[in-house]
């Protein structure tokens, strides 16, 4: 899609409240590939091998964090804050701007409901940047680690 056919043309108001609200709620899949692993654990003073043992559990060929068996809270969701914030997921970094979420108007909507980060207070993200991170997110969706 060119920026001049995109419905958010004119970019869209989000500012991440680092809410945590973006991490938790139904089960789900924070997928990881090695990369992100190391980070992560580097970010922890892990060892790779404990990072993964802690909070890595495989899924088919790839690999996604654990989350509450009580709340499906990301393992790293603390008192609604996210405890690896300076070393996340690619998927993690590139919300609210999943191609689902920027899909439509009404996409967009929906996601603001569950998201406080969007709304009219927000910083106005150019086409440009949204376009990036979207591109990033598919990017990411095609490399399975």
């Amino acid at each position: 899609m060119t920026k001049s056919e995109a419905w958010y043309r004119k970019g869209l108001k989000f500012s991440c409240t680092e809410c945590g609200k973006c991490c938790t709620g139904a089960p789900g899949y924070v997928w990881i590939n090695s990369r992100e692993m190391e980070a992560m654990a580097r970010f922890l003073n892990l060892s790779l091998k404990e990072f993964k043992q802690k909070y890595v559990r495989r899924v088919g060929s790839r690999y996604s964090l654990l989350e509450s068996k009580q709340t499906y809270d990301c393992v790293f969701l603390k008192d609604n804050k996210c405890q690896v914030y300076g070393a996340r997921p690619t998927q993690c970094r590139t919300f609210p701007w999943w191609p689902q979420n920027i899909s439509s108007k009404a996409a967009w909507e929906a996601t603001a409901r569950s998201c406080e980060g969007i709304n009219d207070q927000g910083e106005v993200v150019a086409c440009e940047k949204i376009e990036e991170q979207k591109l990033i997110q598919i990017g990411r969706n095609e490399d399975k680690n």
